[in-house]
């Protein structure tokens, strides 16, 4: 057999490992790994009833997402990047931002000592232990942060930490914006 052939099948594999690692790079807003699509934005919050992380059978619904704008932050205790983000979370809700946290799919006690130990920002916390919530709003994982308007309507959602730079470049404009939309 002649050896130039035997690299044919090497070539093509090369060419379609290269195709792969372009794509994974994109969505379909193009370049930014932090913004992926979402049937829901344009989109009420799903129907839901879950209980508050502290008080387990106070009962929460999708009405908490009526009335102001706010950001839904989705959260773990097994994430590493939900720690890096909590103090600049901590930081905006006391600057006035509103926020809902969604503990996803962890240990509720382990997610409590961290509130207590690191500061609460949340407004409202939710245990969604099994994750119903999350799968609904097709979460990924976390940190996922949902920007909701005051009808309850997600408005955008960004994957990865809040931080400094996502914050003014993207995120806060658009709260302020929707802060504006509600005042009328």
């Amino acid at each position: 057999m002649n050896k130039p052939l035997l690299f044919i099948p090497f070539a093509l594999f090369m060419v379609l490992v290269g195709v792969f690692f372009v794509q994974l790079g994109k969505n379909a807003e193009g370049d930014d790994p932090t913004k992926l699509e979402s049937v829901l934005v344009g989109k009420p919050v799903p129907e839901f009833r879950l209980e508050d992380l502290a008080q387990a059978g106070k009962l929460y619904d999708q009405d908490i997402f009526k009335g102001e704008p706010l950001l839904l932050n989705v959260w773990a205790t097994w994430c590493p990047t939900c720690y890096a983000e909590h103090t600049y979370l901590n930081e905006l809700a006391a600057n006035g931002v509103k926020i809902i946290g969604l503990n996803y799919k962890d240990d509720r006690v382990k997610a409590i000592g961290w509130l207590n130990q690191l500061g609460n920002p949340y407004l409202i916390s939710l245990f969604d232990g099994n994750g119903m919530l999350g799968l609904d709003l097709g979460v990924y994982g976390a940190p996922e942060t949902f920007l909701i308007d005051a009808n309850g309507v997600i408005r955008y959602r960004h994957v990865g930490d809040v931080n400094d730079r996502n914050w003014n470049d993207k995120l806060g404009p658009m709260y302020e914006q929707m802060l504006a939309e509600a005042k009328g």
